[in-house]
């Protein structure tokens, strides 16, 4: 399990590889995830939540996405009369937008559900469907085709 998944990523792997192990169809699972994912019925596995190692000002020419979310927040924060959350390091909450990177806290933006399929849910899948000679990219356009 790595560290930079969401928990929709942790539990999407614990349910595959549960259906593995027990030799069960898992296009269904597959399928029904991202079909929840896109309804915004599982919006709350999808933040991320990263730590910002050194202050936000040392982060010059490689912006991670969890400092520009951490950005943004403060930005928000000063233009609020808040505290400066994230100046010095710290823990940022945020989850991927249409418009990148979003502070969960100021989350402004509609959450980029195809980001999660590509990032999080397909690499999952693909470590194990060639082993079944599956396709991800099979699986999902069945599905997109019955509509």
């Amino acid at each position: 399990m790595r560290s930079d998944w969401t928990e929709l990523a942790q539990n999407f792997q614990q349910a595959l590889y549960a259906k593995v192990f027990a030799d069960e169809p898992i296009d269904d699972l597959i399928i029904e995830t991202i079909n929840q994912l896109n309804r915004g019925q599982l919006d709350q596995q999808l933040i991320y939540h990263k730590r910002l190692r050194r202050p936000l000002a040392d982060y010059i020419k490689n912006v991670p996405p969890q400092v520009r979310a951490a950005r943004l927040a403060d930005q928000h924060n000063g233009a609020l009369g808040k505290p400066l959350r994230y100046q010095q390091r710290g823990r940022i909450a945020y989850l991927f937008t249409i418009n990148g990177p979003e502070p969960q806290e100021y989350l402004a933006s509609a959450i980029d559900y195809q980001h999660y399929i590509d990032k999080q849910l397909k690499p999952i899948a693909e470590a194990v469907l060639p082993l079944l000679g599956k396709d991800f990219e099979q699986i999902v356009s069945d599905q997109l085709s019955l509509f």
